[in-house]
């Protein structure tokens, strides 16, 4: 009988430690979440995988993530026809030379004049050095449509024959004589070079980080994987979207000590004979010729002509037409240039930029072509951010800030580094409240599935931040072509730019954003391609973002202004 309320006792206690023991750990896990939100990242967690190492799908038991399975998909979007492998005694003579290669106009379908509204067709063929017709596909090629005293032109639509030979297609969108422009871009036996580049060397760019304690500093190498056991890393794994970075641990500073990132260097670890495939002027980026020059003169469309830009695989996203950018997509395109026209359209407006140095072109331009909009010095990098200007006679807000890594910034502030999604979390969204994105370029030399996490990540805040604020206007930038060097093109090459371009479209399709197509505009225009478009394309790449922020009435037009 005397053990009975012995029993209660020692139950009751039992309760009293359990609950003392769930004080305790919400405590220490509370406290662990506001150092967390203080400190650089420490956590501990398993070793880091490659990121191309990673399995698309997990074990058999379980059902795929839904961004699994998309990963699957755009990963087959955006492959590439095979390319030959490379001989170990590889000749010059064998590969794509474009001075040899040459392209016909083809008669039109049903024969007759040229008229707008039909679609022209151009046959291209590849031969090598030697003068002889290759026999397979996979070079980089870009083609447009111009007419020079018009200031006019459109993207070509490229097919691989897989042959050797291509076609380039064209809608005729305006009256006059036009010329077609066919680029060699790479070799196929260039493209194998890349191909093996993103597998065999995918980080070949690294960077560093440099740790200061006091008058003690130290500097380490640092990348989204590093191949070495976890006790000597410091993991800077972001809590929130999982993005992972890596350096390695200093060897008398903890990894709080963290002050900087920049760009470390690149490894050109190719061959000889694999570098001659990239040389300016002879075999990359260079215009192949036509093999006759006939008089293209487009008349006016019939009335009971067949649209033919209906029937185009691909039809372009605009044209220029006067140095103008004219969409193609239904947006009433406006220009802005006067700076009280854009002024007016920002009056009360609050915009976000976010990105790379492409998308802080946009900024540039507006604090110079804005003369109230003025640029507030917070002592931040020129180059990297964060930027912030003001008019207060309009009320206009406007920011730029850089991606998260990896970024080729130089000496980036570790505080200054965020993560978009994270930055879009933090917005409120509103009516007046303009969000615009560009990111790309930075992430050309990585597995592309690093490219296709950080857009799905972005994506998904996107998603969130229209959910609580339908009404806040995202804007999407493209990538644009580029010229190219040694160093370019095996960091940052068109081709891979066409891949992370198809990507970040195939992403956002399907949600309520807009679309600058910066990679058209590039494309079309007439100047030389450059990382940095000129002031012209930027200028039309602002309006189209001004016609998003200040749309016409569906029964108002441009002449109505």
């Amino acid at each position: 009988m005397k053990s009975k309320p012995l029993r209660i006792v020692s139950q009751t206690y039992g309760y009293v430690f359990l609950f003392l023991a769930g004080c305790l750990l919400t405590t220490l896990f509370n406290s662990q979440q506001v150092e967390s939100q203080n400190k650089p990242t420490t956590i501990s967690l398993a070793v880091p995988v490659k990121p191309d190492k990673l399995k698309t799908f997990p074990p058999s038991h379980q059902q795929p993530s839904k961004e699994a399975v998309e990963m699957d998909f755009l990963k087959n979007l955006i492959a590439w026809p095979s390319t030959p492998l490379l001989p170990i005694n590889l000749s010059w003579n064998d590969t794509s030379d474009p001075a040899h290669s040459s392209f016909t106009v083809l008669p039109k379908r049903g024969g007759g004049q040229w008229r707008v509204g039909d679609e022209l067709e151009v046959l291209i063929q590849i031969y090598n050095f030697q003068g002889k017709p290759k026999k397979s596909g996979g070079d980089v090629l870009l083609a447009r449509l111009h007419s020079p005293s018009l200031l006019a032109g459109v993207a070509g639509k490229v097919v691989d024959h897989l042959n050797g030979s291509y076609s380039a297609l064209f809608p005729l969108l305006w009256e006059g004589n036009v010329q077609v422009e066919v680029i060699l871009v790479h070799s196929s036996e260039a493209v194998t070079v890349l191909d093996f580049l993103s597998h065999s060397q995918p980080y070949r760019v690294y960077f560093q980080s440099l740790f200061r304690s006091g008058p003690l500093t130290e500097t380490t190498n640092c990348n989204i994987y590093i191949d070495a056991p976890q006790e000597q890393l410091c993991n800077y794994t972001d809590l929130y979207t999982g993005e992972p970075w890596f350096c390695y641990k200093p060897k008398k500073l903890s990894c709080d000590a963290r002050v900087t990132h920049t760009i470390g260097g690149f490894e050109k670890n190719i061959k000889p004979q694999e570098e001659m495939l990239f040389q300016s002027g002879i075999n990359m980026k260079v215009s192949i010729p036509l093999s006759s020059h006939p008089n293209i003169s487009v008349h006016p469309r019939v009335e009971d002509q067949i649209k033919g830009t209906n029937n185009m695989r691909k039809n372009p996203s605009g044209y220029y037409y006067h140095g103008v950018w004219r969409p193609l997509d239904g947006t009433k395109l406006q220009q802005f240039n006067s700076s009280k026209a854009a002024s007016q359209c920002l009056r009360g407006k609050v915009l976000h930029l976010f990105g790379d140095s492409t998308i802080r072109q946009w900024f540039e331009y507006l604090i110079s072509f804005l003369p109230d909009l003025k640029n507030f010095d917070i002592q931040s990098s020129k180059q990297a951010g964060p930027f912030i200007a003001l008019d207060y006679t309009n009320n206009i807000f406007l920011t730029y800030r850089c991606h998260g890594p990896p970024i080729r910034f130089a000496n980036v502030p570790v505080a200054q580094l965020r993560y978009i999604a994270n930055e879009l979390d933090h917005i409120d969204g509103s009516p007046n409240t303009v969000v615009a994105i560009g990111v790309w370029s930075h992430f050309s030399t990585f597995p592309v599935d690093v490219y296709i996490r950080r857009l799905q990540s972005i994506r998904k805040a996107v998603v969130r931040l229209l959910s609580r604020a339908p009404d806040t206007l995202v804007v999407i930038r493209t990538a644009n072509p580029k010229a190219l060097t040694v160093y370019e093109a095996l960091t940052n090459s068109d081709w891979y730019s066409i891949q992370r371009d198809k990507l970040l479209r195939e992403v956002f399709k399907g949600l309520n954003v807009h679309l600058v197509d910066a990679w058209e505009m590039g494309l079309a225009h007439h100047l030389p391609h450059n990382l940095h478009p000129q002031p012209p394309i930027i200028k039309n790449q602002v309006d189209v973002l001004l016609s998003y922020v200040c749309p016409l009435p569906t029964n108002q037009t441009k002449e109505n202004l």
